[in-house]
């Protein structure tokens, strides 16, 4: 959504995903409750999307900084997040206590979580396509996204359009770190090693298009795991770039996006 709207590459974006899945985590401790946990890492990045916007991103815009000067802000923006929240949390892994149940089919194992997890990225991908395609705001968000220019002559309100924009990507990223920390264990420098597959997975399925990052996400994801029956571990990133590089030998768009 960023890079369609704003031809802007987030770079920050991994960090802040993992700062939500600790306030997810945090808000568990607290109340012990998986539903609250979830909606307040979604509500935490809506929020912190739409006051980066406000504080840092719309400034820059309006006073001419480029997309380069922008990209580097967010670096600096990631290992800020970085350190404060190995400051706040420390270097140790954190995990959700909690005891998921097993359900057994044939040989195959599978867990609530899984479950959950699968359950919710379903309904994300819905909620993300009838948004775009059956509001009022997502015909602004695609019609900004072709021709910024012609939208706000149209008078499509650009800013507004924006500021939604964040409050969707940015609650969606609240939900990622949720999940992500319910599935697996949360540390604070993780920021960087989600940030190389969500980048491959948004080139795979075609830079700029919401459901080509949908469709890249899937496919990366089923080769790493594919890739653990062959090769250990510590090289599951390394095939998701592989298989990066072969879909853009055939396909240099991505699968459902523009030329890059």
């Amino acid at each position: 959504l960023t890079y369609g709207i704003l031809r802007f590459a987030n770079l920050s974006h991994g960090d802040l995903v993992t700062i939500f899945a600790y306030i997810g985590l945090w808000c568990h401790r607290l109340f012990h409750n998986i539903f609250l946990a979830g909606v307040a890492a979604i509500i935490s990045g809506s929020l912190v999307g739409l006051g980066l916007e406000k504080v840092i991103w719309r400034p820059m815009r309006e006073r001419g900084g480029s997309l380069v000067a922008m990209v580097i802000v967010s670096v600096g923006l990631a290992i800020a997040v970085r350190h404060v929240l190995i400051a706040i949390a420390g270097p140790r892994l954190h995990f959700y206590k909690i005891s998921p149940r097993i359900f057994q089919f044939g040989d195959v194992r599978i867990s609530s979580v899984q479950i959950l997890v699968v359950a919710a990225a379903v309904v994300a991908m819905l909620f993300v396509y009838y948004i775009l395609q059956r509001t009022k705001l997502g015909k602004a968000m695609r019609a900004t996204s072709d021709e910024p220019a012609l939208a706000k002559v149209s008078g499509i309100d650009v800013n507004r359009v924006i500021n939604w924009m964040w409050v969707m990507g940015m609650g969606l990223a609240g939900l990622a770190g949720f999940l992500y920390g319910l599935y697996t264990s949360l540390r604070p420098d993780m920021g960087f090693y989600l940030l190389l597959p969500m980048f491959a997975a948004a080139i795979v399925g075609g830079i700029g298009n919401p459901y080509g990052a949908m469709l890249g996400g899937l496919l990366i994801g089923i080769v790493q795991d594919m890739s653990l029956i062959f090769l250990p571990s510590q090289y599951k990133i390394a095939v998701g770039f592989v298989a990066m590089i072969i879909v853009l030998v055939f396909r240099p768009r991505g699968i459902m996006g523009r030329t890059i």
